[in-house]
This record gives C-alpha cells, sequence and structure tokens, in this order.
C-alpha cells in the first residue's frame, strides 16, 4: 500500500515558488517511496508569427502622389 504523502511548508513553498510567474509550461512534483524530492519547471516561451501579427496591425492607407 502507498505511505500517504508528507508535504511540510518548506516544500510547499518550492511548488509555489515553481508555479509563480509561469505563464505556459508544466510543473512536475517527482515523489519517491511517499516523499518529495525532486521539482521540474519546464517553461514556454509563445511567440506570434510575423505574418500573424500583421493581421492584428491597423491597415495604412497608402497615398497616391500625383506628379
Amino acid at each position: 500500500m502507498a505511505k500517504p504523502l508528507d508535504v511540510d511548508e518548506l516544500w510547499t513553498k518550492r511548488i509555489l515558488q515553481s508555479v509563480n510567474g509561469l505563464e505556459y509550461g508544466t510543473v512536475q512534483i517527482v515523489v519517491h517511496d511517499g516523499r518529495i524530492v525532486q521539482i521540474e519547471r519546464t517553461e514556454r516561451k509563445r511567440f506570434e508569427s510575423d505574418s500573424a501579427s500583421q493581421r492584428h496591425l491597423p491597415e495604412q492607407k497608402q497615398h497616391k502622389r500625383t506628379p
């Protein structure tokens, strides 16, 4: 039978620090023998492509020059 997980204040702080400020990504908590032994944070940065960002810009009107 699995041992109950004991999470003390130190690990709670560490988990919250790992999640804090994370916009896109994952936080994995690794448990061995009923104890947290590791926290892994993988952060993703998302950038819009130039063509996608162009669609959101207001269109610029082109003025015709007369000679």
